[in-house]
């Protein structure tokens, strides 16, 4: 079996390493760091590596008939020990340089968008929405990829046109909101609201391929229905536990300034990964203890 230094590494996120296997694969790496505000945080999540790897697997195989993906492997030889659990064997692709996000709920930057001027991303949407309110239909929203430690700047379809042409814009477009409209239904059916997501796309022999990670915690905003209240920032299933550590009394961080976030408490380290459980647990009927690794 080879080992991670084997296998040359060609590019490194905030969460994600990526390193070259051969001609036409690469190993897709799911580390256990945290990001919040565009800082990595000091204080990684357990198991965070491996939810993100397995949540990405069981919507992989699940949407595989709405759209093609890049996934090869999960469980092969190819992958090294010491990352077993947290990385895929993936087909290479040329990635299109657009985030395509689908929104179904109003939260977030999509808020403040819809605050400021009573749309998103140009889309009009209807007078006295709500943070939290469930939209009329998805939409999509797609936004700029950013350079690493800058913000991804949301943007309207017409700038995707201008970026990838009306064709690939479209099928993009259309994935998107199909894609999404299939894994809301089924998050909803365990008693779990996706209210918004993205996807990153590529193309191979002429096809659009979804790539990267897909459906987890760390790129889609996941609601428990039982708790769900419009009005109001609601609880989720994501980050966002650490982030309101962060700007809370407690934390003694300025968010605003230039010194990067303290170290997280236990109790928020452990709490987060219990949401990152229970999130892959009542989506995918799955236990956790029983995935690879």
């Amino acid at each position: 079996m080879p080992s991670l230094d084997d296998y040359p590494k060609i590019a490194a996120g905030k969460v994600r390493e990526l390193h070259a296997v051969d001609d036409d694969h690469l190993l897709l790496v799911a580390s256990d760091r945290i990001s919040a505000y565009d800082f990595v945080l000091e204080s990684p999540i357990p198991d965070k590596g491996r939810i993100l790897t397995a949540m990405s697997v069981f919507w992989f195989e699940l949407l595989g008939d709405l759209v093609p993906n890049h996934l090869v492997a999960w469980d092969d030889d190819r992958i090294p020990a010491e990352v077993r659990g947290r990385a895929l064997i993936v087909k290479r692709l040329a990635m299109l340089p657009v985030e395509a996000v689908a929104r179904g709920y109003l939260a977030g930057s999509g808020t403040v968008d819809y605050t400021r001027t009573g749309k998103v991303c140009g889309i009009e949407l209807p007078d006295g929405l709500v943070e939290g309110s469930r939209l009329p239909e998805p939409i999509y929203t797609p936004a700029t990829k950013a350079p690493l430690g800058e913000h991804d700047e949301n943007i309207d379809f017409a700038a995707t046109v201008e970026e990838i042409g009306r064709e690939r814009a479209e099928q993009v477009r259309d994935l998107t909101l199909a894609v999404y409209r299939r894994a809301a239904e089924h998050a909803r059916g365990h008693g779990i609201i996706l209210a918004d997501t993205k996807f990153e796309f590529g193309v191979r022999d002429d096809v659009i391929v979804l790539g990267d990670e897909v459906l987890t915690p760390d790129s889609s905003r996941y609601w428990p229905e039982e708790t769900y209240a419009p009005g109001k920032a609601q609880p989720s299933f994501d980050k966002q536990y650490v982030r309101d550590w962060l700007t809370g009394p407690d934390s003694g961080w300025d968010r605003h300034g230039s010194t990067p976030p303290p170290p997280l408490p236990d109790d928020v380290v452990e709490s987060t990964r219990a949401r990152y459980v229970e999130a892959y647990e009542r989506i995918t009927g799955r236990k956790f203890a029983d995935w690879i690794g």
